[in-house]
């Protein structure tokens, strides 16, 4: 079931309507509720694929319990890598098996060998990736106590399953969301109106911004041979804005569709093409995955505290799991190398640290160095995405190769005016917005005519340029 689809507007009125009547002194009829919703949201696409939900909740469930009344060390342990393996070896069955039975093939072959592995017709279960990570930081967090286990099995379902963030995230740490369930919600108008509008704003993204950049990006991508150099760059920079509006848009309308079952999410992005370094960037671009690779996997490493080789190792252990957990093939596995390389100089000079505040703070236009580091960085992302969009390695770097042509300077094949004048929009939004959690968060200043002037905008602008509808990319993630 997509946001931006029929059965979605039917199903949320529906299910709002049901949580509300309930009233907020049934926590648990509510919780319920929200389990039963979510269980639904999520068989939509293949109903068979609930039974590993459920099973992911029961094994965390359990190990979390028993994580409480342990308190030897070695035992402690095993509990926490039986959920550990369980949870990575689902994911790594249904994500990588198939990669890397056809990785082992390539490699004897290579050599002179043969190997014969058959490769399985596994369907990928929607979302895996991210209530996998959902649910082992909460055995992580049990284990390192710093999170008392739920003993309401109910709640931890409907935290496992949340339909709003489920299938892309964000995401949430058991110790924001978990709690949540255990406590009445409110409605209060005033959140329900701002999540309407984060989600107005995310439903546009993805619309407008994200589908319309889709249909440029593919059609260049999957006919490379035949475009300019100049073009080449073009179809990376659609690339570049459709994955942008299509994941930030995914978490702006989780995040505004929380807020109406009176739920705070953590924010995923920060305006990430205004960053005027990668560190900067890396902290504003998918927000929840990058702290959890940080808080889980980086800092146990020994984070930047050991001598030049342990920071170059563990820099690149990060980036390079983080390239991987996007998906199997090795596209991912260089975007994330590519990215290691550019981080590692700002790590290395303790650089990486510069740029925390806002963008020209208090000011409508950033000076010269600000602009000139914003395209710096927003062009070394836009090569990276190149690997993460290409087909195959060998691709991304004719791809790149291409671009830098002597046809880099001709004028582009395509120049769809209209797609890129949403885009020029799309920009100036987030730039004036920029200081808010979302780009249109702080529109009361305008009086109550403009205001609905302006949604009415974007309504219309979402009716007339819908793009061919897309998934969101993330789900395949």
């Amino acid at each position: 079931m997509l946001f931006n689809s029929l059965e979605f507007f039917i199903f949320l009125p529906i299910v709002f309507a049901m949580y509300w009547l309930i009233g907020n002194k049934r926590i648990k009829q509510q919780n319920l509720l929200i389990a039963i919703s979510s269980y639904v949201f999520y068989g939509w696409w293949d109903w068979r694929f609930l039974f590993l939900i459920l099973f992911s909740s029961l094994i965390d469930y359990t190990i979390g319990l028993k994580l409480n009344s342990e308190d030897k060390p070695s035992k402690r342990k095993v509990l926490l890598w039986i959920s550990i393996c369980v949870n990575l070896g689902f994911l790594g069955f249904f994500k990588y098996y198939n990669f890397f039975v056809d990785s082992l093939i390539e490699s004897f072959t290579f050599f002179g060998g043969q190997l014969s592995i058959n490769t399985l017709n596994i369907i990928l279960p929607v979302g895996i990736s991210f209530y996998t990570f959902q649910t082992l930081s909460y055995t992580i967090d049990v284990y390192n106590r710093k999170l008392e286990p739920t003993k309401d099995f109910l709640a931890f379902m409907a935290f496992v399953s949340f339909f709003p963030q489920l299938v892309a995230g964000p995401i949430e740490r058991a110790t924001n969301l978990l709690p949540q369930f255990h406590k009445r919600r409110e409605f209060v108008y005033e959140n329900a109106v701002d999540g309407l509008r984060q989600a107005l704003w995310g439903l546009f993204k993805k619309v407008v911004i994200a589908d319309n950049c889709a249909t440029y990006a593919n059609m260049i991508f999957n006919n490379q041979q035949e475009y300019s150099g100049s073009t080449l760059l073009l179809g990376a920079f659609f690339f570049a804005f459709q994955i942008y509006g299509d994941f930030s848009g995914y978490s702006d309308i989780a995040i505004g569709i929380s807020r109406l079952f009176g739920f705070n999410l953590k924010r995923n992005f920060a305006f990430p093409y205004f960053s005027r370094d990668i560190a900067e960037f890396w902290r504003r671009w998918h927000i929840s995955l990058s702290t959890w690779f940080r808080d889980y996997l980086y800092i146990p490493l020994g984070g930047s505290r050991g001598g030049t080789k342990m920071k170059i190792r563990n820099t690149f252990i990060i980036f390079i799991v983080s390239g991987f957990w996007h998906g199997a093939n090795w596209t991912f596995v260089v975007w994330g190398a590519l990215n290691a390389i550019y981080f590692l100089p700002l790590l290395l000079l303790k650089k990486n640290r510069v740029n925390t505040n806002l963008v020209a703070e208090g000011k409508y236009l950033p000076t010269v160095k600000e602009l000139f580091q914003m395209l710096l960085t927003f062009f070394i992302t836009l090569i990276a995405w190149v690997f993460f969009r290409a087909d195959n390695v060998t691709n991304a770097f004719i791809y790149i190769k291409d671009i830098f042509s002597e046809s880099l300077f001709s004028k582009p094949d395509i120049i769809p005016i209209t797609v890129l004048g949403l885009v020029c929009l799309f920009i100036t939004i987030e730039w004036l917005g920029r200081a808010g959690e979302y780009a249109i968060e702080k529109i009361d200043f305008l009086n109550k005519p403009l205001r609905w002037s302006f949604y009415m905008l974007l309504i219309v602008l979402m009716f007339v340029y819908t793009g061919e509808q897309q998934e969101f990319i993330y789900f395949q993630f």
